[in-house]
């Protein structure tokens, strides 16, 4: 037996963010970047290590949203052009940084996009496949979220509820044919009662923030330290606070080391303009290009940073790793001394920090698995549904409501910056489910709005719009998408009740929203 077991979680989402109507729309670029920065380096480390025998074992988040993004053909194209015109200015920073402090991360820029349209083309646009095929290799067990992120303590209805869940699994059997072991509840939010949802859906494990657990009836025998049932079998994972304070801590957390690349000086604000404004959306405002050149370098002002050089950066995240690993080992240590069994680690973590905001952030995750495999097997990196078949017999406890995020208890996404969004929100869903139950047989034009409808109820329900209000970042397109999904889904409720369909206005809805198209609006019946 070894001394305790390692679940490393990633959720990979992003809200749906595809826009036709503009070729050049900058909300896509969160897609673009967390493609380039995120999942194509840390897809290829996990097949590296899968093709050097190492092993590696993480279950990881693909949202609906995300699936759909990536699966799109318009958006595959639009970053492939991304890319490319990344790839051009790469090229010729690796001529202008020659023979500078810069020139070895010029370099590293170059290459990268090189490998990013490689795999690109590989996988014929769709990264999704490249996801499968590691599921396939025992390294990832992909696993689902709420249709749209839909934070599901704060809907009106159990019908809005099942049908963020029903969708999100039918989803899931569309981009990997098969059904979700687990999910990932959107913010970790639960309340009493999506346990039985998530049962119905045939959804067997889901995660909550250590409170969760901790506050939970009776009391957990062995804390976080193993999985809970709750009283309808359905498995409940706890976050571990110590493996999560040592990467998201901002004074003693790994990321902020010195020898890492700064996030905030960027070549898109950095460089001459005349240089960078072609690459620049065609507005010509200066914004984040991806190619930055400074380190952290300590407590300092940006125009203090030191050159970024990336060989000793990722040596560094090596290490950051190997200590992860000798920390987590020492505290299986002595856990098991005090609940008397090897205890099971939850670490969990938003997919999109390692690369994204951690540049070496990915080095870090293959770091980790080099040392437990160093370990000898003392420290085992496990999935979720393997951890559950090999340790079948736990405690039965019914989770505590609770949340992640400032504070553990909906907060984030219920306050005075974005509360006005809930009186919409529910008015859409309860006109939803009156809906579905009164034209249960609906077909043509009719069965078309409805289902529309349901899309636009879905994306309006995202939890990123109340994220993004209360955090202050682009707070004028949260609130516009919020009130763009709700003003579409009551001009089609208007219509549906009035027996007057406008055909042209509901085509181009659908062209807008192509989310889900094989949706069905009666999952709210």
């Amino acid at each position: 037996m070894p001394d305790g077991h390692l679940l490393l979680v990633l959720h990979a989402h992003l809200p749906f963010v595809r826009h036709p109507e503009d070729a050049h729309f900058l909300e896509e670029q969160w897609l673009f970047e967390a493609i380039t920065e995120t999942y194509v380096p840390l897809l290829s480390r996990l097949e590296r290590l899968q093709r050097e025998g190492v092993p590696a074992r993480v279950t990881m988040t693909w949202s609906p949203p995300l699936c759909e993004m990536l699966a799109d053909p318009l958006l595959q194209q639009r970053y492939r052009d991304s890319v490319g015109r990344l790839l051009m200015l790469a090229e010729q920073e690796v001529h202008a940084k020659s023979g500078t402090p810069f020139a070895a991360a010029a370099v590293m820029y170059r290459d990268h996009f090189r490998y990013c349209l490689e795999m690109h083309a590989r996988f014929q646009g769709n990264f999704l496949h490249w996801v499968r095929e590691l599921r396939d290799a025992g390294v990832i067990e992909p696993i689902t979220c709420g249709a749209t992120h839909g934070f599901l303590p704060l809907m009106l209805t159990d019908n809005g509820r099942r049908a963020q869940l029903r969708i999100a699994v039918a989803n899931y059997r569309k981009h990997f044919g098969a059904d979700p072991k687990g999910i990932w509840l959107p913010e970790c939010g639960y309340a009493p009662g999506v346990d039985q949802l998530l049962k119905e859906v045939g959804l067997r494990y889901f995660f909550v923030d250590t409170h969760g657990i901790y506050y939970g009836e009776p009391r957990p025998r062995f804390g976080v330290y193993a999985p809970v049932y709750c009283p309808n079998g359905v498995a409940a994972f706890g976050r571990d606070p110590e493996s999560s304070r040592s990467v998201w801590s901002a004074q003693t957390g790994y990321p902020g080391d010195a020898l890492y690349r700064e996030f905030y000086r960027d070549l898109g604000y950095d460089g001459d303009y005349g240089w960078v404004k072609p690459f620049l959306h065609p507005d010509g405002v200066r914004r984040n290009l991806g190619l930055k050149y400074h380190a952290i370098t300590g407590k300092v002002e940006l125009h203090e940073k030191r050159p970024y050089d990336p060989a000793p950066a990722f040596l560094r995240a090596m290490e950051h790793g190997t200590d992860f690993v000798a920390r987590r080992l020492e505290q299986a240590e002595n856990l098991q001394r005090l609940i008397g069994r090897p205890p099971v680690i939850v670490a969990p973590y938003d997919a999109e920090l390692f690369g994204h905001w951690w540049h070496e952030g990915t080095q870090f995750i293959e770091s980790i698995f080099r040392a437990c495999a160093a370990s000898g097997g003392r420290l085992r990196p496990v999935t979720s549904s393997g951890y559950l078949a090999e340790f079948p017999i736990h405690q039965v406890v019914a989770p505590s409501a609770s949340s992640w995020g400032d504070a553990g208890y909906s907060g984030v996404w219920l306050n005075p910056g974005n509360d006005w969004i809930y009186r919409h929100l529910h008015a859409a869903e309860e006109r939803m489910v009156e809906c579905a139950r009164q034209f249960p047989n609906a077909y043509g034009l009719r069965e078309r709005a409805l289902d529309q409808m349901a899309r636009e109820l879905l994306l309006a329900q995202s939890s990123d719009w109340a994220f993004i209000m209360t955090t202050g970042t682009t707070v004028p397109y949260a609130v516009r998408r919020t009130r763009d999904h709700i003003n579409r889904f009551t001009a089609l409720y208007e219509q549906v009740m009035a027996d007057r369909i406008d055909a042209a206005v509901l085509r181009e809805i659908e062209w807008r929203d192509t989310i889900f198209q094989e949706i069905d609006y009666r999952v709210y019946c």
